[in-house]
């Protein structure tokens, strides 16, 4: 092949060449452009993609918005509801109760299997006015009607409560020394659940600390001169010296009465750990007795009391002593309550032992069981009587509104087992039921 011919291949296939790289590069081009197209469609869709989330998530707070606002609208509501309700007046609640015993000290008691009786019908009232609390309770018994409480309250420094009526003496651990429905021995010579008319000052600052101070004019009934019977009252009170030669359930003769009595109760409260929490306490009592015409006396009690409660156990102890110095130099004073006289050792020494376990479950409409061990004796008489003491042995049950307590109780001279405080009696038994609804 020439030089000449050689270079017109050449030259031929370096055309051809040139023509294939430029048939590459336009579909490159082309390929490119559609790509690019595509990259704006995605774009596209991404950003529409976006504006739409954007408008489902506006939506969305706007609605969270609204339903925050309804939610705040209803809890204003609902406090508005409970202000106004605060403000509306007084509410009324109460019980029925009826009891169920057996006993060793009751021959027909014993031969009939017991006996099932009526025990009580109450009302409470309970409210706020204008920042003064009203409570009240009266209690409808076969046998007599009795106010037990009945008090004006009103908080006139902060952490600072008044009260005023016929209202609770402050004395020993509260509310109450006991478990079961025959509270301690202390309730029978008028040191637990004790209610008198007079002033009472409760220190409730958000403290350990806890103090109760009560000035009382009288009893309940308005002293010696107040009331036509002495005995129908909710809780015991001196009302006369026992002479020798009277009964030991007698009226008695030389009527006196309660008056210008101090009480006061001081606590301070101890926190082991979350669960565990101690109420250690010191109270006193301190007044005049008064026979209608001149000062008949004087009178006073001091105690030492815990409260202690560990996860779901209760332990209570208490001791003490009551001294009634009477001008007549008396031994023995006597005391009403239900409907009936008693008489009481004029100066002893106390001690109560107390033990209960809480107990929560779902069993019908079941909720609650209390079970406890309340032991209490007085000891140590003015009249060298016999040791009085109680042991019971129950349970309490809290099934919605019904409320019942079982009690198994062992005792030696004390008042409704079959006995009085100076007796010299022997060991009695009485199995006790007592049901209640509550409202």
């Amino acid at each position: 092949m020439t030089k000449l011919s050689k270079l017109t291949l050449a030259l031929m296939l370096a055309g051809a060449s040139s023509n294939v790289f430029a048939a590459d590069l336009d579909t490159l081009q082309t390929q490119l452009k559609q790509l690019k197209q595509q990259m704006q469609m995605l774009e596209q869709q991404l950003a529409a993609e976006k504006t739409k989330q954007q408008q489902i998530n506006e939506q969305h707070e706007q609605q969270v918005a609204q339903i925050s606002k309804k939610a705040d609208t209803k809890i204003v509501a609902v406090a508005e509801s409970e202000s106004d309700k605060k403000d509306e007046g007084i509410k009324i609640g109460g019980a029925i109760r009826a009891n169920y015993s057996i006993n060793s000290y009751d021959d027909d008691n014993k031969d009939r299997g017991g006996d099932f009786d009526f025990d009580i019908f109450r009302l409470n009232v309970s409210g706020e006015i204008n920042d003064i609390s009203l409570n009240g309770e009266i209690r409808f018994y076969d046998y007599m009607t009795v106010i037990k409480y009945a008090y004006l309250g009103y908080e006139f420094v902060d952490g600072w409560e008044g009260q005023a009526g016929i209202t609770s003496v402050p004395f020993g651990n509260g509310p109450y020394n006991s478990h079961s429905y025959f509270f301690s021995t202390n309730y029978y010579v008028g040191l637990e659940d004790d209610f008198d008319l007079g002033v009472v000052v409760k220190r409730k600052l958000k403290d350990n600390w806890k103090l109760d101070l009560g000035f009382f004019k009288n009893d309940e009934l308005g002293g010696v001169d107040g009331g036509s019977d002495k005995s129908k009252r909710y809780s015991y009170d001196i009302v006369g010296s026992r002479a020798p030669n009277e009964g030991t359930y007698a009226e008695p003769v030389n009527k006196i009465g309660e008056y210008n009595t101090f009480a006061g109760r001081a606590t301070y409260q101890v926190e082991h750990s979350k669960n565990v929490i101690t109420d250690l306490g010191v109270s006193l009592l301190s007044g005049g007795l008064h026979d209608g015409n001149d000062r008949a006396g004087s009178y006073g009690a001091w105690a030492v009391h815990l409260d202690s409660k560990i996860n779901n156990w209760n332990v209570q102890f208490q001791h003490g002593e009551y001294d009634y110095d009477l001008d007549d130099n008396s031994n023995r004073f006597a005391v009403g309550a239900y409907a009936y006289y008693d008489t009481v050792s004029s100066k002893a020494t106390m001690t109560n032992f107390n033990v209960a376990y809480n107990y929560s479950l779902e069993w019908g409409p079941v909720t609650d069981i209390q079970f406890y061990n309340d032991y209490g004796i007085i000891y140590d008489k003015s009249d060298n009587s016999a040791n009085t003491w109680m042991n019971v042995t129950g349970m309490s049950v809290a099934a919605g509104g019904f409320f019942s307590y079982f009690d198994f109780i062992q005792a030696r001279n004390q008042p409704f087992i079959g006995g009085t405080i100076i007796g010299e009696g022997d060991t009695e038994r009485r199995f006790n039921i007592n049901l209640g609804y509550y409202f």
